[in-house]
């Protein structure tokens, strides 16, 4: 079984260095640590959580075309990047201490989700340089009986939309992957 998830995610970006000077601040905020290629076959800085422990990063590259990206649009490709917050706090400080004074689009102010899962709680914005779609989001690994029965509410409130469903959402999202030994 996996005890990891994404290793890295690259993006281009149109203005390298404007990209980085934002992306220094933003991640700097978070507490995240950068390193770069040094230009040694191709040219991208690195941000990362947990530096130096292996886990997943974020690289930064020069794009060669392509325009701003407009994630209302949901084109073809990936439409946002979550990263963990430690706490609801975090989220909110984020957003009043970072986002807003820096002038950054947000497109969802924080709040909580509970049709994600119990106590799930972000904020979604746009890097201003080349409109890659983030979000800062907190799942508690052990949430409240309260954030519980809101996620149950609103998985039921979902299932009243749609008479297909033969069971309830929290059943019928779980789908079993053909395994390795399924695929031989």
């Amino acid at each position: 079984m996996r005890w990891k998830g994404v290793h890295h995610v690259e993006f281009s970006v149109l203005d390298y260095d404007a990209s980085i000077a934002f992306f220094d601040k933003m991640f700097g905020w978070l507490g995240y640590k950068s390193f770069w290629t040094l230009d040694i076959g191709y040219r991208s800085t690195y941000y990362m959580a947990r530096f130096p422990f292996p886990h997943s990063y974020i690289g930064i590259q020069p794009a060669q075309t392509g325009g701003k990206l407009d994630p209302d649009a949901h084109a073809t490709g990936i439409h946002h990047v979550a990263l963990w917050a430690r706490n609801r706090r975090e989220v909110d400080a984020f957003h009043r201490d970072f986002l807003l004074p820096n002038g950054v689009e947000v497109t969802e102010p924080p709040q909580e989700y509970p049709v994600y899962t119990p106590g799930y709680y972000a904020v979604f914005f746009n890097d201003p340089i080349t409109g890659i779609h983030f979000e800062l989001a907190h799942s508690p690994y052990v949430p409240s009986l309260s954030a519980y029965r809101r996620w149950i509410a609103a998985l039921k409130d979902a299932w009243k939309g749609h008479p297909e469903w033969q069971q309830p959402p929290w059943k019928a999202a779980m789908r079993a992957l053909p395994s390795r030994s399924d695929q031989r």
